[in-house]
């Protein structure tokens, strides 16, 4: 088999990487990945570590032997985080190398595409940590895993951290929390969420949003100067994230009390403000930096040693490098789940890997065993949850790096799934989906 080029020549030159990103030959079998990526753009800054982790653990995978033998396979396409060309994209990888395993959009516009695209082509989709909240029911979305977290979880835990700063839930009563968002799908989605807390507390929620790419925010902050909500939650990406800091710091509004969800909490939000910077609060999707974890060592040792890392070394173990790489390691996962039943060493199907992302079962010990350890949770998932795992903290910039500054929070399950149920019927009604039962489950 032929080398293969996993992204084009003009992406390449524009951010300077080498043949590192070519798939290796093998003669064994072989588990196909696409790699929906933005490495040009206003959102490359952030969309490129998290492929290089992304990647990064693929090639980890087959360093470490594969999958019992299966080796990992991959293609990149540029989506430059555009809806429809993210579409083209899948309709271009889905078909390839035997057929795509899964496919993670990285983006929830593009997810919301795809949602009626795949149960025809029986390919599951992978949102790990973004796309559509409501997903999380698997009864409805039989082929969505918002693995990890969904944007309703992230605002309920921001809900309760501030609850518990300002000393109980009952104190947010009268309070004002402004939420800063990008217009867009994605930036839409914790609206309803805080909009019920709101309800149960007596707070109210300002709704702020920015316009894409989010570079232009003056009239934002100034609203946010004249009315002074006692918390602002960012929900933006890419140089959004960086221009709302910098307003905030300009307007003289404390960074302090400024909350990101978990795509507003890393390196390229806060790097170029540093000190400005100080004091701003993110969620984190589980994981923070961790370049002190063994996964980042076994990486820096097996690939970037050795010439074969897909990034700048630098970057190994930042907060969207190790998003990336957490990513790629549950689909990996799920193919291993999926061996255990339909045959190890064998390449799966994607209605297989469906099977796998249904009984996803990291403990603590398997996390541990993959250099995990002290960076996530375990994870279950079922037929019916989607997500696994509902825990998140907080994590605050000192002016040169993250430290995390919580304890763990649990999304609140009588808070998140009446929510998750009501939506979820609604899009089964909508579109005329017969939710699966616990007997559809154990087919």
């Amino acid at each position: 088999m032929k080398l293969r080029k996993l992204a084009v020549a003009a992406s390449l030159a524009a951010i300077g990487l080498s043949a590192v990103l070519t798939t290796p030959a093998y003669a064994a079998e072989e588990q196909f990945f696409p790699v929906l990526a933005y490495r040009t753009g206003a959102y490359a800054p952030n969309g490129t570590p998290w492929a290089n982790g992304f990647v990064d653990y693929l090639k980890l995978t087959n360093a470490r032997g594969g999958v019992n033998g299966v080796k990992m396979i991959w293609e990149e396409c540029e989506t430059g985080y555009a809806t429809d060309r993210g579409v083209e994209c899948y309709e271009r990888l889905k078909g390839k190398h035997g057929g795509a395993t899964a496919v993670q959009p990285l983006s929830t516009g593009i997810t919301f595409a795809l949602t009626e695209k795949a149960p025809v082509d029986k390919i599951p989709v992978i949102t790990a940590g973004y796309g559509r909240s409501e997903s999380q029911n698997g009864a409805v979305f039989g082929w969505n895993f918002p693995l990890v977290g969904t944007y309703w979880m992230g605002a309920d835990v921001l809900v309760q951290h501030i609850g518990k700063k300002e000393g109980g839930l009952d104190k947010l009563k009268g309070k004002k929390i402004a939420l800063v968002y990008h217009d867009s799908p994605y930036g839409k989605e914790p609206i309803a969420l805080l909009q019920e807390r709101a309800k149960m507390h007596g707070f109210e929620v300002q709704l702020l949003p920015v316009a894409h790419p989010g570079v232009e925010q003056k009239a934002t902050w100034l609203q946010v100067r004249q009315s002074k909500p006692d918390y602002v939650f960012l929900w933006g990406w890419g140089v959004m994230n960086s221009t709302s800091i910098k307003e905030a710091q300009a307007t003289g509004y404390p960074r302090d009390k400024m909350y990101g969800v978990w795509w507003s909490g890393a390196e390229p939000d806060v790097k170029d403000v540093g000190d400005g910077a100080k004091g701003y609060n993110a969620l984190a999707m589980q994981h923070g930096a961790e370049p002190n974890s063994k996964v980042v060592k076994e990486i820096l040792e097996k690939l970037h040693a050795k010439g074969q890392g897909t990034g700048p070394k630098e970057e190994v173990g930042q907060v969207l490098y190790m998003r990336g790489l957490i990513s790629s390691m549950l689909q990996v996962e799920a193919v291993r789940a999926a061996q255990g039943r339909f045959g190890k060493g064998k390449r799966i199907t994607g209605e297989q890997m469906r099977w796998g992302l249904e009984n996803l079962n990291l403990d603590q010990k398997a996390l541990d065993g993959m250099g995990l350890a002290g960076v996530m949770r375990p994870v279950q998932t079922s037929c019916l949850d989607h997500m696994g795992s509902a825990w998140a903290r907080v994590h605050t910039w000192d002016g040169k790096k993250w430290n995390f500054t919580s304890d763990w929070y649990q999304g609140d399950e009588k808070v998140l799934r009446p929510m998750v149920m009501l939506a979820s019927a609604k899009y089964a009604e909508e579109k005329k989906i017969k939710p699966r039962t616990p007997e559809d489950c154990k087919k």
